[in-house]
């Protein structure tokens, strides 16, 4: 009987499949010798602790850092998270006069807008800001028949499945509804976006030395909350204190003895701080303009 490994010479028989060893563990033993050692992250946080000591290596450069650290935080985010919450969001009525819409569009600057009928909770639809150059060259239309349908969404909805949502269905705002079938809030598809790539900013945007400082259209500034308190002194040439607070955003809340709501403002060293964006408990972004002749007195500066 001949031998049935002669003429083979350690290879598998035509037809014969391979050792799954032979093909599907590459490892030398080195590399399996690291992997019993220092075994990969078994939680998030590990994940993240490890993509942070990436970093520090030089193996990945800190934006890619950022971004990965987003995504993975964002699989257990929800909708309700980063929503808009209801009292600030900027909503349009269907009976309001052309003129009033417009002013509300352009002051705003955003390019959807939920429209109610009645009460603010009685959404009707969305409007596409663009959408309200039609009615010029076409006066006998209406605001009703510019219309989008609403999109809802639960407060439980991850954001994960949200993102894919936006993606197929091409409508990037959706109504955040509460357990009750209230309306909690809306959420777009950038502020998605957000907790991946962090703020986008609007194309018009002039940047200032400083990415936490933009300079508007109309000369004034749009200033980060987060942004050192150092930084916009040197901006503004102002004398805000150093001493208690890192960031513009923790002075203001001190001030005020409490996180500021949305379209609120307050003077300090001879600037107006507006609130434009809240967050997650924070203000993300104020509106800074310098405080009014008058107003300095009383201000102190």
């Amino acid at each position: 009987m001949s031998d049935p490994h002669s003429g083979q010479s350690g290879r598998a028989k035509s037809g014969e499949r391979p050792h799954p060893s032979s093909t599907t563990d590459k490892r030398n033993l080195f590399q399996r010798i690291v992997e019993f050692v220092h075994p990969g992250p078994d939680s998030t946080d590990e994940l993240i602790s490890t993509l942070a000591d990436a970093e520090d290596r030089e193996l990945i450069p800190p934006e890619s850092r950022m971004m990965l650290e987003g995504v993975i935080r964002m699989a257990d985010m929800t909708a309700g998270d980063v929503m808009v919450a209801a009292p600030r969001m900027d909503l349009l009525s269907i009976d309001a006069p052309y003129d009033d819409v417009l002013h509300l569009v352009i002051g705003a600057g955003h390019s959807r807008f939920p429209v109610y009928e009645g009460q603010r909770e009685n959404i009707i639809g969305t409007l596409m800001a663009k959408d309200l150059l039609k009615l010029q060259r076409s006066p006998e239309l209406n605001l009703r028949t510019l219309l989008r349908p609403a999109v809802y969404v639960p407060e439980s909805k991850g954001l994960n499945e949200l993102l894919r949502d936006f993606r197929s269905n091409r409508n990037h705002l959706a109504i955040v509804i509460d357990e009750f079938g209230n309306t909690a809030g809306l959420i777009t598809i950038e502020d998605v976006l957000e907790e991946i790539v962090g703020e986008i900013e609007d194309e018009f945007d002039e940047k200032d030395g400083d990415t936490s400082i933009y300079t508007l259209a109309d000369g004034s500034h749009r200033v980060a909350g987060d942004a050192h308190i150092r930084t916009v002194n040197e901006s503004f040439v102002a004398l805000l204190p150093e001493q208690d607070f890192d960031t513009i955003g923790g002075l203001v809340a001190h001030e005020l003895g409490r996180v500021p709501r949305r379209g609120e403002a307050l003077t300090l060293g001879g600037l107006v701080f507006t609130v434009m964006l809240t967050r997650g408990g924070a203000v993300r972004w104020f509106k800074v303009t310098r405080a009014p002749e008058e107003a300095l007195g009383s201000d102190g500066a």
